[in-house]
């Protein structure tokens, strides 16, 4: 499985339109070789690098499995959204206070659909997922302000 964005590549800048610099929206992604037996996807979005520690950015879950592309600021019909670290559901672009940061868009393809409301953070998100991940694929984008 595979998850690219035509607007940067893997280990390259995600452009300001995308960040806290620019319109703040989610960018594009296309989804490659889902396995046939996905129940649902899950995509988190978070920061390593962020002074605290691991900094969330956006959690979906519930995708469909035949998705092949999240377009521009929009969420796929069906899926649900968690609470980010900035305390939202929804998309919170990359801001970060100093240096280049790290941004990993990761998928998940599962066995199952989770039962979780908004409220729902990633470490909640991370132990509902917990032995029901049949692949999983990631792309870094980096930004420096």
């Amino acid at each position: 499985m595979r998850v690219e964005s035509p607007v940067f590549s893997n280990n390259e800048s995600i452009p300001v339109a995308y960040t806290c610099d620019g319109k703040e929206k989610n960018p594009p992604f296309q989804f490659f070789d889902v396995p046939t037996e996905a129940k649902s996807l899950v995509l988190i979005v978070d920061d390593p690098d962020a002074p605290g520690g691991d900094f969330v950015h956006w959690l979906v879950w519930n995708i469909d499995p035949r998705t092949t592309e999240i377009t521009e600021a929009s969420v796929p019909p069906g899926a649900i959204q968690g609470t980010t670290d900035f305390g939202t559901t929804g998309y919170g672009g990359p801001c970060p206070p100093s240096g280049t940061h790290r941004y990993q868009f990761k998928l998940y393809a599962l066995d199952t659909s989770l039962s979780l409301p908004p409220s729902t953070k990633k470490s909640a998100l991370e132990a509902a997922m917990k032995g029901y991940v049949l692949t999983e694929a990631r792309l870094v984008g980096l930004y420096k302000r």
